[in-house]
């Protein structure tokens, strides 16, 4: 099982957190979806996961990824 990390810009409520587990488990091959809004990051499992749709996935719940900052 693969995992991918990413530290994602303005989440600041339980809600943000919902939309963004809502959107990312919805990108074939994920199996889970953990959401940290402390530390600004979501950290997804599953198999043969695709970069760029997890982004898109983050982006289109209304949320940003941050490259410059290691989740």
């Amino acid at each position: 099982m693969a995992q991918k990390q990413y530290h994602v810009t303005g989440m600041s409520c339980e809600h943000c957190v919902a939309s963004i587990k809502e959107e990312v488990s919805e990108v074939p091959g994920v199996s889970e979806v953990v959401v940290d809004l402390a530390a600004g990051a979501v950290t997804v499992h599953g198999a043969d996961l695709d970069d760029e749709r997890l982004r898109a996935a983050i982006v289109e719940a209304g949320y940003g990824v941050d490259d410059s900052i290691a989740a």
